[in-house]
């Protein structure tokens, strides 16, 4: 078995990395850590560079279709992993799951009708809404006990006074880190049924689970919600290939599926990219150990964040992720106001981070840290932290900072 190394420290500046060389497009500078837009440090699996590079040795970059084969391999992964068995004619391939989201506001939803999100959510969920005309609903989950779990009562309150047509479903949850249970989707799948409300769901990071937690298709609890949801799927954050831009998105009810195939014809939305349908294949076929490697790794990452924390950082907590390696802090107990905390982390501990305000109100006074790093980079980011944490208390009350 290969052993993949996480902690190699690779330089990624002058690669046209939006998360390394364009800070200033974003108010920050080279002096900042950047730990914020979720793609991670690492390379990808031997198998998908040497399945590229076979590609790239023809020479030749030509109009690709779509093998056969594709489906056999991406359906085998979701049997594997999330014991979805899926059909071929429920695959619709795109370039991007937030694409694809506006597709389906689009071709499901009319101009003025409501869309729901749970929030503090994903800041594209809100502007793919906007952008295309529809109504923002917002259900605010519940925290409680450094735990965020759904108001039931809200969010039916909401689809009924609204008439909401929409909901945008996040699972796993980014940034709050929460793995839905059955239970949960069982109830949230139960209200939009009763409302008619199609679910369109992103699970692009459902290969991130911590256990004992298990990520759940909201479309395999039963034959009725399967036929109201849009499941959107990707290998982009699980392998580390975004750039390579593809997606795979499942509609099992044909009229829906229909629907979506129709709005994209009328943008004339074309083929995927054709280096990412080759590294999507070897990804899905030769990918689960190196994926296996890769969350011991990350819980490593969690784990010292959350001893870290705990030890020198007392007023700043770590919400329990259960999935995704973008982790979510509280500093609530800092006493700041938002645009202080947001000050703390960017202008004294010198990190560039997404702030919690991006994700909606609800997110003020926390922060996303995106931990898909090398440990060295993590740690210095943590001592970061800690060297402005001091400055900032140690002078004001009598806080132990090691």
């Amino acid at each position: 078995m290969k052993t993949y190394n996480f902690d190699r420290v690779i330089d990624r500046h002058n690669t046209n990395s939006l998360k390394y060389d364009y800070p200033e497009d974003f108010g920050y500078t080279n002096e900042h850590l950047p730990l914020w837009v979720a793609d991670m440090d690492f390379t990808v699996a031997d198998e998908i560079k040497e399945a590229l590079h076979k590609t790239n040795a023809l020479g030749i970059f030509g109009y690709t279709k779509m093998p056969e084969k594709y489906f056999d391999v991406v359906s085998g992964w979701m049997i594997r992993h999330h014991n979805f068995k899926t059909e071929r004619e429920w695959m619709i391939t795109t370039p991007g799951v937030v694409f694809s989201l506006s597709t389906a506001i689009r071709a499901l939803t009319e101009t003025g009708d409501a869309v729901i999100i749970l929030t503090p959510v994903y800041s594209p969920f809100r502007r793919v809404v906007e952008n295309n005309n529809r109504k923002l609903i917002k259900s605010s989950l519940i925290y409680n006990n450094g735990r965020y779990t759904i108001d039931y009562a809200d969010f039916e309150k909401q689809i009924i006074s609204n008439s909401v047509k929409l909901f945008i479903l996040c699972n796993p949850h980014n940034p709050v880190g929460r793995v839905f249970t059955k239970d949960e989707l069982i109830r949230i799948g139960h209200i939009c049924r009763k409302h008619n409300v199609i679910i369109v769901c992103d699970e692009i990071h459902e290969d991130f689970i911590y256990e004992p937690n298990r990520h759940i298709v909201i479309a395999d609890l039963n034959s009725d919600f399967e036929q109201r949801c849009v499941i959107c799927t990707a290998p982009s954050k699980t392998f580390n290939i975004a750039g390579l831009e593809i997606s795979n998105i499942f509609i099992p009810n044909p009229d829906i599926r229909k629907r979506f195939k129709d709005e994209l014809v009328r943008m004339s939305a074309g083929m995927v990219n054709s280096m990412g349908i080759i590294a999507t294949m070897a990804a899905y076929k030769y990918g689960d150990e190196w994926l296996s490697q890769l969350l011991a790794y990350l819980k490593g990452n969690v784990d010292y964040v959350r001893e870290f924390l705990t030890k020198n950082t007392p007023k700043i907590k770590l919400v329990e992720p259960e999935g995704t390696y973008l982790i979510w802090i509280d500093c609530k107990d800092m006493g700041m106001s938002n645009a202080q905390v947001n000050s703390f982390f960017k202008d004294e501990a010198k990190l560039f981070l997404d702030t919690g305000d991006i994700f909606g109100s609800e997110g003020e006074c926390f922060q996303r840290i995106n931990i898909g790093t090398n440990r060295k980079m993590l740690e210095s980011a943590m001592n970061r932290i800690k060297c402005a944490y001091k400055k900032l208390f140690s002078d004001k009350e009598n806080v132990k900072v090691e």
